[in-house]
Formats: C-alpha cells, structure tokens, sequence
C-alpha cells in the first residue's frame, strides 16, 4: 500500500500540522476500494508532559470510520466547524470514505449518521468489534490497512451507479467555482430538485445546496488564509450569493465566527 504526499490527504481530526510530537501518515487503497474509500491515515502523538490543545476543522461531505485506544466509532458528516481535544499519547486510524460511498455498507440512509458518532458494534455488531480489536492489536500502518480492506471487502459492497453520480456531482462543484446554485446541477446532470435532494440525503447525509455552500465557503477562507484583502460585497457575489448578509451567515453557521472576525484571527 503507497503512501500519498497529495495535499488533499489530510486527517479530518487530527491536522498534519508540524509538530514533532505528532505523526500523520495518509494511504492511498487499494484499487479495488478506490470507488468506495478516499484515502486511509494512521495519527500517532505523545503530548506527555505538554498541555493538550483543541484543533478546529472545516467539514467535508465524507464519513469516517475510526479507531482509536478509547473508541471506535462511524463519525457521520458533521454540518460545521468541528474541534477535537488532543492530550496525552495515543494512535487513531481511520477509514475516510468517499462521498456518497458509505451507503452500500449499510443500506441505510446516511443521513441518519448526520451530525452523530455511533460505535462500530452498532453498526456492524460482532464483524464490527472484530475489526476494533484487530486495528487496536497491530502496531504498524501496513497490517492496519490489511485489515481494514478485508473487513471492506467482506461487506461485499456493490458499485452502485447513484454513487457514481455523485462523485461526478461533488468533483463537478469543487472544480468549477462558478456552480453555485442546486439549479445549475439539475441542468447539467438532469435530474429534478426532488430526486437531487433524496439522493443526496440518502447516500451523502446533507443537501447538495450545504455541499456547495461548503465548497465555496472553504474558497472564501483559502482568501482570508493567503492575507488577501477582502472586498465583501464582491466576494458575496462571486460565491453566488445574493446579498454580503446571506454570506455572512453562511459563513458564521459553517466556521462558527463571521468573516470580519475570521479574517482578524488570520492576521
């Protein structure tokens, strides 16, 4: 299995941030899973001795499976800004999944999962604890992945073309910034709002509308990020949005602050 350096890698809870007390390593799946998993990572840190700290963390339309001393549990698609308490030593591994492609492991909606963590004896029962004690029993990256896919593949999962669809319409809004209304997805992939906003509340857990409201959001805070100075008004626009106060509130529900507030905290 061949590590990726792809900057688009990245753990959703615990950020490759430079620390010398902290490893993340992001994988790459094996090809006969790269329909259903986006990429695995292995965090490792020792904070003993040193004060704990809380990341903060953009959400993605992902679910994510992970295993770590003291839990193993789905972390469904979280609807905003999320933090996570980093302390003491410990290992996590997690299973990253590709928008729209957790659905054929459970044959639920996924939006059930939305804004929750459930423990993988729930979901799975005693395949789930299996995989728990296994991932928790081997030390190094290789044999976690090895296990991991097993567990995947004996699930069975079938190539569904409604996950297809949808990795075509999530790639289709994060490379064309100008796609900024459900309206224009409708048109392109011909489908009705109604059918559109079923699929994506039962394969993804949240409306395509939140998908590209996350998309362009994240554009707006890679500005804010690169020290740009910002005229609101036109960037509100830009996004697709009708006036700066629908951004703004947007942006508050999605990064937790306004981006004026954003913006300072930058500099």
């Amino acid at each position: 299995m061949a590590t990726s350096s792809d900057e688009q890698l990245r753990g959703p809870l615990y950020q490759a941030a430079d620390k010398p007390y902290r490893q993340f390593t992001p994988h790459v799946p094996s090809d006969d899973l790269q329909f259903f998993v986006e990429q695995y990572w292995m965090v490792r840190w020792d904070l003993r001795g040193q004060a704990p700290y809380e990341a903060e963390h953009l959400p993605d339309a992902s679910v994510h499976l992970v295993i770590e001393d003291d839990q193993a549990v789905v972390l469904g698609v979280t609807s905003r800004k999320f933090s996570r308490l980093t302390e003491g030593a410990g290992r996590a591994f997690c299973i990253k999944f590709r928008p729209g492609a957790f659905y054929p492991f459970v044959n639920a909606p996924v939006s059930c999962f939305t804004n929750k963590r459930v423990s993988l004896p729930e979901i799975f029962g005693a395949a789930g604890q299996a995989l728990e004690t296994e991932i928790r029993a081997t030390k190094e990256d290789e044999p976690s992945i090895e296990i991991a896919e097993q567990f995947l593949r004996s699930r069975r999962p079938i190539r569904d073309d409604t996950v297809a669809l949808i990795h075509r319409i999530i790639e289709r809004v994060a490379a064309d910034r100008t796609l900024t209304r459900c309206s224009h997805l409708e048109h392109e992939f011909y489908v009705t709002e109604r059918t559109l906003q079923r699929l994506f509340s039962r394969y993804v857990g949240v409306s395509p509308g939140w998908v590209i409201r996350r998309y362009r959001i994240h554009d707006a805070v890679n500005h804010l990020e690169q020290g740009e100075i910002v005229d609101w008004p036109t960037l509100a626009v830009d996004l697709g949005y009708f006036d700066q106060a629908h951004f703004i509130k947007d942006f508050k529900q999605l990064i937790g602050v306004p981006p004026g507030r954003y913006a300072r905290q930058v500099r």
